[in-house]
């Protein structure tokens, strides 16, 4: 489940303008990182043990630091890898139902999925913020292709959109698609479209403008929208999808909020995007 940072920035940058005026919001932009991130945090050993319970695996990188979680998997390699960027809230291991929709599919032969986390987040040390995610990011990316030549897709949800959208800008020709699930044009809008009363883009550090950084990918793209979106709305997921130039395909789930995605194991869009992504040049109907 995502959750939005917005109305807490939007009090206190009002609280400042009413106490400090510029010199206070000033003061606040040093640290809007700690308004705007919402991480969850449990001990190494308490994940280990939940990680269990769910059928994972830590990912850990080459000094035995978590970087994210794999789903345990005793047959053949599946086809194709999907990296998870998950929303704003809670931690990796909370978005077990990626692993569940997209493994369910041909018994596991087109999907392993490797759930990134965030520094910061979980277990992860590390200072949140759009530079360190990117940069952990690519890491991660480069961990996964060093001695495997299978595809890697990217799936970002929410702001988890902001950081995979980051990847395709940074490198292009190493990512074979994304799913972008309630994604967000630009960081900025999505803020003033609830704020527009306060100078909310002036403060902004992490601008996560999804647009710019599309322009440099080329892959299929697969964008799931929430008809009711009460966060980053649903025109801004359909101005990302208005932008983007290249192979694309939009599912729209007219009545879901952004935390009331249908995201259960039998819910069509699983398969739907799955074969999208693997055959972008297959006809398929106009976007819904």
């Amino acid at each position: 489940m995502d959750s939005s940072p917005l109305p807490r920035i939007a009090a206190i940058v009002a609280s400042c303008f009413a106490m400090f005026g510029m010199a206070g919001c000033a003061v606040l932009g040093a640290f809007q990182r700690r308004l705007i991130y919402i991480p969850s945090h449990e001990s190494e050993s308490a994940m280990l043990a939940r990680a269990r319970t769910l059928g994972f695996e830590p990912w850990r990188d080459e000094s035995g630091g978590i970087i994210g979680w794999k789903s345990i998997n005793h047959g053949r390699p599946a086809e194709n890898r999907l990296l998870v960027f998950h929303g704003n809230a809670g931690y990796a291991l909370h978005r077990a139902y990626y692993v569940s929709g997209f493994q369910g599919i041909d018994g596991g032969r087109k999907w392993e999925v490797n759930l990134f986390e965030y520094p910061g987040y979980g277990a992860r040390p590390g200072e949140v913020g759009q530079a360190q995610f990117v940069k952990a990011g690519l890491h991660a990316l480069e961990a996964l292709q060093a001695k495997d030549p299978r595809p890697v897709f990217l799936l970002g949800e929410s702001l988890g959109s902001g950081a995979a959208c980051a990847l395709a800008k940074a490198a292009p020709d190493r990512i074979a698609g994304l799913i972008l699930v309630t994604p967000f044009a630009r960081m900025g809008d999505v803020a003033a479209h609830h704020f527009g009363f306060l100078p909310v883009r002036l403060i902004l550090r992490d601008k996560w403008d999804n647009v710019a950084a599309l322009r440099a990918c080329r892959g299929p793209v697969a964008m799931l929208i929430a008809g009711q979106d009460e966060v980053v709305t649903a025109a801004q997921g359909r101005l990302l999808y208005e932008e983007y130039q290249g192979p694309k395909h939009l599912w729209t789930d007219p009545d879901a909020g952004h935390n009331t995605i249908d995201f259960s194991a039998s819910a069509p869009w699983w398969r739907e995007v799955s074969d999208f992504l693997l055959h972008p040049s297959s006809p398929r109907s106009s976007p819904r």
